[in-house]
């Protein structure tokens, strides 16, 4: 049997699955997965260490280590960008979806403890009450997703915390340029960095990208 949380500490699934300390999947009934998908939704956040296989085959590790996992009946899938919102501290994350558990209800989430800790809890808390947000437009704009894993490996000391499509032109025949702007976020600062990709609309390549401070 698969375990993806060898070291989920103290209130998450345990070996055979069922919560603990009485945090159930049935707190938190949503029947809607359309409005899931869509809407931005109350739920809750539990933390995990993560393992060295996950169901995504997403490493825990990717986008430094801004990850998360979801049941097995979540609206949200492998590889997708979801912002978390901790309202206690209004503070936000990015995070991609890597992995998958049994028993989390849809509105139920699992954080790898960086995550968890950059939203402003202290682990000690176990479960952490927050907003799930999806980001529809990030979803379909790969490139934009490609320049948020570049940005958040070149500024591991801040969180992007949002996203914006900012340009889109052709300036060849062979040759297309994006431009999104990234808000991130550290203890110190607020910075808004702009990523801007050129790539092959024939073959759907990379030909360069840059990002720069604004």
């Amino acid at each position: 049997m698969h375990r993806p949380y060898p070291y989920i500490y103290p209130y998450g699934v345990n070996g055979n699955g069922a919560y603990q300390h009485g945090y159930n999947s049935t707190q938190f009934p949503f029947p809607y997965d359309g409005y899931l998908r869509q809407q931005t939704v109350s739920g809750q956040a539990t933390w995990t260490e993560g393992g060295q296989v996950t169901k995504c085959g997403i490493p825990w590790s990717a986008n430094q280590y801004m990850t998360a996992a979801v049941g097995p009946n979540s609206p949200y899938q492998c590889g997708q960008t979801l912002k978390i919102r901790n309202p206690a501290t209004g503070r936000e994350i990015l995070v991609t979806i890597v992995d998958e558990t049994a028993g989390y209800a849809q509105n139920q989430i699992t954080l790898h403890r960086r995550a968890f800790e950059t939203l402003g809890a202290n682990p000690q808390q176990g479960v952490l009450n927050v907003e799930i947000s999806p980001i529809p437009e990030l979803e379909q704009q790969k490139w934009g997703k490609y320049l948020l894993e570049i940005i958040q490996t070149a500024y591991p000391s801040y969180q992007v915390t949002e996203y914006n499509f900012t340009d889109k032109k052709q300036t060849s025949p062979e040759q297309k340029q994006e431009t999104y702007e990234y808000i991130l976020q550290s203890p110190r600062e607020r910075i808004t960095v702009q990523g801007t990709a050129v790539y092959n609309p024939k073959n759907d390549r990379i030909i360069s990208f840059d990002i720069r401070e604004k």
